[in-house]
């Protein structure tokens, strides 16, 4: 019996380093985990429930900073944005980018080195382009991920000795194409890229909320705005849904579903203000579903914290072209050679060559099947702009006990992102005054932070309590700084600084 069991292992374990292991990464934008699979009330998302039943569901994922650019560089790199250079917004006059030399850590230049096909849909967002540079540009609906999957399709489909690694990227549920008039509402809700007057995208079969029944996030106020805005959201979430099973069919199709890793998640939260751009819950929390063809359990759900930082390392495992020794490409190429056979000479923003070499990620594949299974004791996350106007660092440290922010800008107050700034959600409580309530805190509390924040996280999700200021924890307190300033230094973030000079 035994023998069978060991024979029958190898057989596996040959017949998966032999099979084909395709790759379809899907990052959504501005989505928390409101998803059925995640226990949400009312979300309508078949199709990703499906995945995590057939694959595996992470309860505590998150990203490390809640900005779109700053963040899609920290999913393209393995490195905090801090360290790969892309502080803030990349378009326009943000102009915020990466180091030339995360070239040799970059994910798509990784896997094509690794004799991938590569190819990009939708929302890039980060730059240089010679950086993450794909093999493949598609052009597709960023608001209609069924038509994405469909411009996809002749690149899945297509035959080759080559496995292929599709970069999926919808706009979807970010804030945008105006405000629906029909509200009865003064202040309009954002329409979140739907259609106006209920319209649907082509191909899509729009799915309708009332406002009587979405569930009303902790850090949000409960208001007819609200209501109104998160019906919006959610409507834009079921979209994606479409597109994500779209794709499942045409893999099945090809023959290819039980031959491709599917990967889904957000850049951070949700846009609301108390979502995106803060380092609270509602901003850093991701939705992460990985339904791996070769992995034996299914329908697993993962308790262990696990980053942003882990998704270019962990594709890469995936791939066999992981060098887990030096964490970093097996096919690695040192950046200035990388620079000098391109006969491109980058002068300047090259980045500290010492420190991009390695990745600050680690490998979730080996514990896909264990739902208990620890990945990191701690998760680092940090933000410092999002749009160029909005300077306010903070660094957070976070276990499953404690979470430590650090407002290293306190004395400032805190910047919003022009769209959460007009948000009606916001607006119509800030207009009442700055005591008027805001989810857990009052308009005046969440614009002027102190410079510490200290929650005992597993006990108070919602981050409704403020200890930095209980004697009663001042020692934790101290120590949480002191594994703050411990994770700093081992990420080589600059602001480090700023705990003796100010």
């Amino acid at each position: 019996m035994k023998l069978n069991f060991i024979l029958s292992l190898c057989i596996f374990c040959l017949a998966c380093s032999g099979a084909e292991k395709n790759v379809i990464f899907i990052i959504t934008d501005d989505e928390s985990p409101t998803l059925g699979c995640y226990g949400d009330p009312v979300a309508k998302t078949p199709a990703i429930d499906e995945l995590a039943e057939d694959g595996a569901l992470f309860l505590n994922a998150f990203a490390t900073t809640a900005s779109c650019s700053a963040s899609r560089s920290v999913v393209m790199s393995g490195l905090h944005n801090h360290a790969n250079g892309q502080y803030g917004h990349q378009h326009a006059f943000h102009k915020f980018a990466s180091y030339f030399d995360v070239v040799g850590l970059s994910l798509p230049r990784a896997m094509a080195r690794s004799g991938y096909r590569t190819a990009q849909i939708g929302k890039f967002h980060v730059a240089p382009e010679e950086v993450f540079q794909f093999e493949t540009y598609l052009k597709g609906k960023q608001r209609n991920a069924v038509h994405m999957a469909e411009q996809a399709r002749e690149f899945i489909t297509q035959k080759s000795e080559k496995p292929f690694f599709l970069y999926f990227a919808t706009s979807d549920p970010h804030r945008g194409g105006g405000s629906d008039l029909t509200s009865q509402l003064l202040l309009k809700p954002d329409l979140f890229g739907n259609k106006p007057n209920r319209q649907h995208h082509e191909g899509v079969k729009e799915v309708f909320y009332d406002p009587k029944e979405v569930p009303i996030p902790s850090f949000l106020s409960d208001t007819p705005e609200t209501r109104e805005e998160l019906c919006h959201y959610y409507q834009s979430v079921s979209r994606i849904d479409q597109g994500v099973g779209r794709l499942v069919k045409i893999l099945r199709e090809a023959g290819l579903y039980d031959k491709t890793m599917i990967v889904f998640t957000s850049d951070h939260g949700m846009a609301f203000a108390g979502g995106k751009t803060t380092v609270y819950e509602g901003g850093l929390r991701v939705p992460f579903v990985v339904r791996n063809p070769y992995e034996k359990k299914r329908g697993v759900r993962l308790k262990g914290l696990i980053s942003h930082v882990d998704i270019t390392p962990s594709l890469l495992d995936f791939a066999g072209a992981l060098d887990s020794e030096k964490n970093r490409p097996k096919e690695w190429v040192e950046p200035d050679q990388f620079w000098k056979e391109k006969k491109y000479v980058a002068k300047e923003n090259r980045g500290p060559t010492d420190q991009l070499s390695a990745y600050h990620g680690k490998s979730w594949i080996s514990v896909l099947g264990k739902p208990n299974a620890p990945h990191w004791s701690r998760i680092f996350a940090s933000h410092t702009f999002h749009e160029i106007q909005m300077y306010y660092p903070m660094r957070v440290v976070r276990d499953q006990e404690y979470k430590l922010i650090w407002n290293i800008a306190h004395p400032l107050p805190y910047p919003f992102a022009s769209d959460l700034w007009a948000a009606s959600s916001f607006q119509a409580q800030f207009q009442k005054s700055l005591s008027a309530p805001y989810g857990n805190k009052t308009v005046g509390e969440y614009i002027q932070r102190p410079e510490f924040e200290f929650f005992r996280i597993d006990r108070d999700p919602n981050e409704s309590t403020n200890l930095a200021e209980n004697p009663k924890h001042k020692k934790n307190l101290e120590k949480y700084k002191k594994i703050l300033q411990e994770e700093q230094r081992k990420f080589h973030d600059p602001w480090v600084m700023k705990w003796n000079y100010e």
